[in-house]
């Protein structure tokens, strides 16, 4: 382990102790408030081109274990937390953190005040920041920032590059996946409602989407802004109200965009846990898991066929939205694989059965 520290866009500097690999990486900086899910959270698709600051304390204490997952690896850029546990106490975990992050080539740092890192984000909003050397100027590291931009191919490297599937017995529904970076949770979840799943490359066609019979598309969560991908709103629009349509996080804005709703970045955007959301239906309160950056114009939605189903009960954004004449539905926040947010692939389940008003 050796001196790192990490430069804000806005000039803070943060000295501490590198762990993981032994590099430099500049990327968008976000935050993190999960207590428990560090490894669901550090292999999320949608989380690439992301350096991450944990919240909660103390990070590594149970180490990663090769069935919890949400992508094949780590996804993150880079990795911020007052305190890194060595030594993971767990019996099932299969590798320590700092050991995977070397492999996957993910500089980390630890040793900061992560509450400061955190509360200059919700002041100042969504930045760029770097895991530097120490050694490395502080000027040259804000030149570096300062020339960075997110890629707008991250949906094309995360996404599938070829058809594959994930098979449960008895099956009842064929879905057709849009992988814009699938977590593999969500898959989890339509096998338990019994159905096959069939994940496709973010840009396949028509024809090929067609060519497995599907009853329902599911448009996945990921990374990018939705501006950038362009050709999965034409398929939106060729195939609703011909199956059902689900969609999660950038599922949900490109829905929106599809529909012509105008979208806009947050100052700072949903990443963590704990965040709740009303139904709009029953007034309920429902506590979800969120990760996303851009909201919708609620002005714009008004002049569509989308009706809001659910609203961040903090900042009054529009978390789900609904066209069920067409069968459509869609949410922003991440469906848990239990809790009460489950209905909402039971939803989509019921319109492939044919219920409209599911």
């Amino acid at each position: 382990m050796n001196n790192k520290k990490l430069v804000l866009e806005t000039g803070e500097v943060f000295e501490g102790v590198g762990f993981g690999a032994d590099t430099e990486k500049v990327a968008e900086l976000v935050y993190n408030t999960a207590v428990v899910g560090y490894q669901e959270a550090l292999s999320d698709p949608s989380n690439l081109e992301y350096i991450m600051v944990m919240g909660y304390p103390v990070i590594g204490s149970y180490g990663l274990t090769d069935e919890d997952y949400e992508s094949e690896n780590l996804t993150i850029s880079g990795l911020v937390v007052r305190e890194y546990s060595k030594y993971p106490s767990n019996f099932r975990y299969t590798h320590e953190l700092s050991e995977r992050m070397d492999e996957t080539n993910v500089p980390g740092i630890m040793g900061v005040d992560t509450r400061e890192i955190v509360r200059i984000i919700k002041e100042k909003g969504s930045m760029r920041a770097m895991i530097a050397n120490i050694d490395t100027p502080t000027k040259e590291c804000l030149k570096k920032i300062k020339e960075f931009s997110l890629p707008k191919d991250v949906v094309a490297r995360i996404s599938t590059k070829k058809v594959w599937y994930s098979r449960t017995l008895n099956y009842k529904y064929t879905v057709a996946c849009i992988d814009l970076g699938l977590k593999k949770s969500l898959i989890k979840m339509l096998k338990d409602l019994s159905c096959n799943v069939v994940v496709l490359p973010y840009n396949s066609s028509i024809e090929t989407i067609m060519k497995y019979k599907p009853n329902g598309l599911f448009i996945s969560d990921g990374p990018s802004s939705p501006y950038d991908i362009e050709n999965v709103i034409e398929t939106i629009n060729t195939l609703k109200g011909k199956m059902p349509i689900l969609g999660v996080g950038l599922g949900q804005e490109i829905i929106e965009l599809a529909y012509g709703a105008k979208l806009y970045k947050q100052k700072v955007g949903h990443n963590g846990c704990n965040i709740p959301v009303r139904n709009l239906a029953n007034n309920k309160i429902e506590i979800t898991s969120q990760n996303d950056q851009y909201a919708v114009d609620i002005e714009s939605l008004k002049k569509t066929a989308l009706k809001p189903t659910h609203q961040n009960v903090i900042d009054g954004i529009i978390t789900g939205v609904a066209d069920l004449d067409n069968k459509v539905i869609a949410v922003q926040y991440n469906p848990a694989p239990t809790g009460d947010d489950d209905y909402v692939f039971d939803r989509f389940v019921k319109l492939m059965g044919g219920k409209k008003n599911a």
